[in-house]
């Protein structure tokens, strides 16, 4: 058995007490024991004042509020629950870790704290001879920029191999994105047509009807391009785009992701447009005369011959109409000589819907009534489903501690992705403002726009 293909054997989370724990972790830890997933120790690790039986109460209220309580599994977590309060930048809270770690060889650490405290805590945990055969779990945003990013990544090497860290992105761990994956591999018909001779367009669409509710500082330090763009959409851009991998190795399926990442043009301000809905100013913890995005519009270029030719439109912000996320693949007009004409705008299409539910769908040209060979699209649904059945963080967490490190981002995309924004970063274009409940300013049609125009996922009243 290889080293990455060890079980970790003890689960620690620093920033117990946080937002991203109570939000995201407690609960998919509770799935986890409930799936037969998880039996190792989980210690949590905060400075908050607190004791293991106010951490406990924190745990509960956490499932409850966030997909419910299993009160059999909750218990099995409880029971497995330690916890540390202490000081990052204090010797004696890690040597209580490295009590508590006992006979543990390979834990797994969650770093769900800020950035600049990374250095202090891996420091911490080396002092306190923790690291040993150890792996580390790190959140987005992994940098502001390349250069914070690059930095980063020396701070963590200085600790850890690569094969060791595991940057999360939550998106790579959606079952959608996995079955986008899956049915174009597993479809030769539509594997056949994924390029440039037959597709004109991609977009991805990232629109959330919420403003930043209690983000306002966090966000406001961002931006939409930071916030989900170069994370986000950026990943889920090089699963859509990437080539099929000689293996189902790890290694294999991270390199089609990063040779993807690597052939994706710089951005120029050309390639750009951004908004801020009105109001964001009002929005607490916000500057006053904050000129960041809080929508944006993006047009990506891939320099190489599968997708030469071919834009990819990349669309998120806040405040729109629905909240969604969609893939529209537009194919090329047909032109055939026992056709009247060539529709355009009404030419064929594949649709991935990637939430709040999963749907693939496929618009197919039909002929309309009367001698003439003219036709309108039609729509199929090939397949529609309610919710993942396995959140994101449960299917990463599980993967972490299995050392499977497929659904994450290695150094060099991280790099790439920020090499290809970098440029466009900050105040380089202007911001323009949009009305609440729109698709954003209307200043995007005048520079980015595809040939049919821009697509608006629409929800049913049932959704």
């Amino acid at each position: 058995m290889t080293k990455t293909e060890l079980k970790s054997d003890a689960f620690v989370f620093l920033g117990a007490s946080g937002d991203l724990a109570y939000k995201q972790i407690f609960p998919a830890l509770q799935s986890m024991v409930r799936h037969g997933n998880l039996n190792i120790p989980v210690i949590g690790v905060a400075k908050s004042g607190w004791n293991l039986d106010q951490l406990k109460a924190r745990a509960r209220d956490s499932c409850e509020k966030h997909g419910g309580i299993d009160e059999q599994a909750l218990a099995k977590l409880l029971s497995l629950l330690q916890y540390i309060d202490g000081d990052y930048g204090d010797e004696e809270t890690f040597s209580q870790l490295r009590e508590k770690l006992g006979k543990a060889e390979r834990p797994l650490y969650y770093l769900a704290i800020p950035p600049n405290l990374f250095s202090t805590v891996a420091d911490g945990l080396a002092k306190a001879k923790c690291l040993h055969g150890a792996r580390v779990v790190v959140e987005k945003p992994f940098g502001r920029d390349l250069a914070s990013a690059q930095e980063l990544n020396r701070t963590l090497h200085q600790y850890f191999e690569e094969e060791a860290i595991f940057r999360i992105d939550h998106y790579l761990g959606k079952e959608p994105v996995n079955n986008l994956i899956y049915f174009r591999f597993a479809n030769p018909v539509v594997d056949g047509v994924w390029s440039n001779k037959y597709i004109d367009s991609v977009q991805i669409t990232m629109a959330e009807q919420f403003d930043v509710s209690d983000r306002g500082k966090l966000y406001d330090e961002e931006g939409a391009i930071r916030d989900v763009v170069q994370n986000h959409m950026f990943q889920l851009l090089s699963c859509i785009a990437m080539e099929c991998p000689a293996s189902k190795s790890h290694k294999s399926i991270s390199d089609e992701r990063v040779q993807v990442a690597e052939s994706i043009c710089t951005l120029t301000a050309k390639d750009v447009v951004r908004g801020q809905f009105d109001g964001y100013h009002e929005q607490k913890g916000v500057a006053k005369d904050s000129t960041v995005e809080t929508w944006a519009a993006l047009r990506f270029h891939i320099d190489n011959d599968r997708w030469n030719g071919v834009p990819f439109y990349v669309r998120a912000g806040k405040c729109m109409p629905v909240t969604i996320t969609e893939v529209m693949v537009r194919f090329k007009p047909t032109m055939q000589p026992v056709l009247d004409e060539a529709e355009v705008g009404t030419d064929g299409y594949y649709r991935f819907r990637l939430s709040p539910h999963e749907e693939i769908a496929q618009g197919l040209k039909i002929k309309q009534p009367g001698e003439a060979m003219i036709g309108s699209t039609g729509e199929l649904v090939i397949h529609e489903k309610p919710r993942d059945e396995m959140p994101p963080y449960e299917r990463l967490l599980g993967d972490a501690i299995k050392g499977d490190s497929t659904m994450f981002s290695r150094e060099d995309s991280v790099e790439a992705a920020w090499r290809v924004l970098d440029p466009i970063l900050g105040d380089v274009t202007p911001v323009h403002k949009y009305a609440k409940g729109t698709w954003g300013p209307a200043e995007v049609d005048d520079k980015i726009k595809p040939n049919d125009g821009w697509h608006n996922p629409v929800l049913d009243e049932s959704d």
